[in-house]
């Protein structure tokens, strides 16, 4: 699920996959349901190639979204994205006990639960990723460490 669930900088909040044109995405804003384009210009990251450093490895997003989602009964996260630095680090300290603390910054942290907040407000609750046909485990580990350097 998380694959077509997009990030686009330069605008706020999570975007569906909606359709392919040329050159560019049709995507829908989970918060409005508004359709626009995202160009190849765009930087544009699925949620799905995303991961979290930890002490050892790196744990995929869907699993930190996962995490949060039991810690909160699936409701909206408990601790606010304009909480102090130290309350939100000892929030993700709950959800991932073995997180890297040298980089993985506050800021990080309020994305994941601002993102995560917009996923349960859109109904999205299902965080597992499910196997996409024809990618390899490489290509996917090439992905997410690009994208966890974000």
């Amino acid at each position: 699920m998380l694959k077509t669930i997009l990030s686009i900088s330069g605008k706020p909040g999570l975007f569906k996959l909606v359709s392919h044109g040329k050159n560019m995405l049709i995507v829908e804003s989970l918060a409005d349901g508004k359709r626009v384009p995202a160009y190849a210009k765009d930087k544009v990251i699925s949620l799905g190639d995303i991961a979290i450093y930890t002490d050892e490895t790196e744990v995929p997003l869907s699993k930190v979204l996962t995490s949060i989602k039991e810690k909160e009964n699936g409701v909206k996260a408990s601790i606010s994205t304009s909480a102090k630095p130290e309350e939100l680090r000892a929030y993700f300290a709950e959800i991932l006990p073995d997180y890297d603390r040298e980089r993985v910054y506050p800021t990080d942290i309020k994305k994941i639960i601002s993102w995560y907040n917009l996923l349960i407000g859109a109904g999205l609750t299902d965080f597992e990723t499910e196997e996409v046909a024809g990618e390899t485990e490489s290509e996917d580990a090439e992905e997410t460490k690009e994208a966890g350097k974000e």
